[in-house]
């Protein structure tokens, strides 16, 4: 089992940067593939970027690409978000997820295939 902890949100105007961190407890982090969902106000948690344990290509919603970067450290268990260019669009609550799933290419946006997730961290991008 694992614990996952957001922080870094914030208020930001349009443009600006935030990075967000994911803080993972339990000793096999490295195992779980990692992802970042987002909901924003009256909206449904959508998928913003994941990557499997195994690490290779990181994928991305169409809506960040160019623009978010995933990042993952499995000695320091953390997982991080890097958001650039930010727009009104993106104000949501962010969420850190984890799975140990038998997650493919073709399911790795799903919310459903991840067991844990932690407490979200509010981005609020104002115009």
């Amino acid at each position: 089992q694992v614990q996952l902890v957001e922080s870094g949100g914030g208020l930001v105007q349009a443009g600006g940067s935030l990075r967000l961190s994911c803080a993972a407890s339990g000793r096999t982090f490295s195992t779980y593939h990692m992802g970042w969902f987002r909901q924003g106000p009256g909206k449904e948690r959508e998928f913003v970027a994941a990557t499997f344990w195994s690490g290779g290509n990181i994928h991305y919603a169409d809506s960040v690409k160019g623009r978010f970067t995933l990042s993952r450290d499995n000695a320091r268990n953390a997982v991080s978000l890097q958001m650039n260019s930010l727009k009104p669009e993106d104000t949501a609550v962010y969420y850190c997820a984890a799975s140990m799933r038998p997650i493919t290419i073709g399911t790795i946006e799903g919310s459903e295939e991840y067991d844990y997730w932690g407490q979200g961290t509010q981005v609020t991008v104002s115009s």
